[in-house]
């Protein structure tokens, strides 16, 4: 995998680091949406832990992921989501939290990935002692893992006010008409799947289905695992970004996303510093309009 390289170097990195302090202190610049069910209001640039955070809880990595956490919530992130599936990652999680003083802008999501009542239960629990979190703002069923069974007891629990919202997700298309199924059928409050300028099938119907059921969601893969950052490799920024205030290739890709109004919030993983510093300034600034968002498709497009 082509991993990301750095744009903005020397003096244009000072002049960007000096945008950054700026557009951080001006909370009018941080860009929001609302979760339809309650109307609360999450940032668009979350995080997630997959393989990133898969780590052993030595002082070394404790210390680089602290940094890469601290960076998040300078940026005013706030949703980070993990998984029972994600080997280390939730333990690590709670690690790193605890070391930040567990930040009062975290929304701690995670996922309930087994067979059965009793074995998610008791899985759900064990999250919440590893991450810290004692009642999750989120958990969603993960990849549809006997889902009728969770999102049962999950709808308990919510009414019982040990989980604040519920969900589902996938991030495989032979699970699509499925989720669709459940997406009309059940009471979701957020769904997750893949979405990004490459693959876009979302589009079609997961999308229009979410904002018709008023379900919030979070996109994951939105750098298609960093094969875009393939495609570009070596190809200097557009004009277009200075319209669009995006200073890298990353910045656009996330840009593209948010722009789509049925898009709640992104959740990027990775476990440098300063890809993160670099994913948190499309937390502020501008949308891209319609129009803008068919140019960025067409421009990708003709690369």
């Amino acid at each position: 995998m082509f991993q990301r390289r750095e744009f903005i170097k020397g003096s244009t990195a000072l002049l960007l680091a000096s945008q950054v302090a700026h557009l951080r202190a001006a909370p009018g610049n941080l860009i929001t949406r609302p979760i339809p069910g309650t109307g609360e209001r999450l940032p668009v640039m979350g995080m997630g832990s997959s393989r990133t955070f898969d780590t052993s809880s030595t002082a070394p990595n404790l210390s680089a992921l602290t940094a890469v956490m601290r960076e998040f919530f300078a940026g005013q992130g706030a949703l980070v989501d993990s998984s029972p599936m994600y080997g280390a990652a939730e333990g690590v999680l709670g690690e790193v939290l605890m070391k930040l003083g567990n930040p009062k802008q975290l929304f701690a999501a995670t996922k309930v990935w087994t067979d059965g009542r009793e074995a998610g239960i008791e899985q759900m629990r064990e999250s919440g002692k590893l991450m810290g979190v004692s009642v999750f703002d989120l958990i969603q069923v993960h990849n549809l893992r006997d889902w009728k069974t969770h999102l049962d007891t999950l709808q308990n629990w919510k009414q019982e006010g040990r989980v604040r919202y519920l969900g589902i997700t996938t991030s495989h298309k032979r699970n699509h008409k499925e989720l669709e199924q459940i997406m009309k059928t059940r009471s979701l409050d957020f769904v997750q799947f893949s979405y990004n300028i490459e693959n876009r099938l979302a589009e079609e119907r997961l999308l229009p289905l979410a904002a018709d059921q008023g379900i919030a969601t979070l996109i994951n893969r939105p750098f298609q695992r960093g094969d875009l950052f393939s495609k570009v490799k070596g190809r200097p920024l557009p004009e277009l970004v200075n319209e669009l205030g995006c200073a890298s290739w990353g910045q656009f890709f996330l840009k593209f996303i948010i722009a789509h109004p049925a898009v709640t919030c992104l959740i990027p993983a990775t476990a440098k510093v300063h890809h993160m510093a670099d994913n948190m300034e499309a937390n502020f600034g501008m949308v891209p309009d319609a129009t803008q968002r068919k140019a960025m498709l067409e421009l990708y497009q003709s690369l």
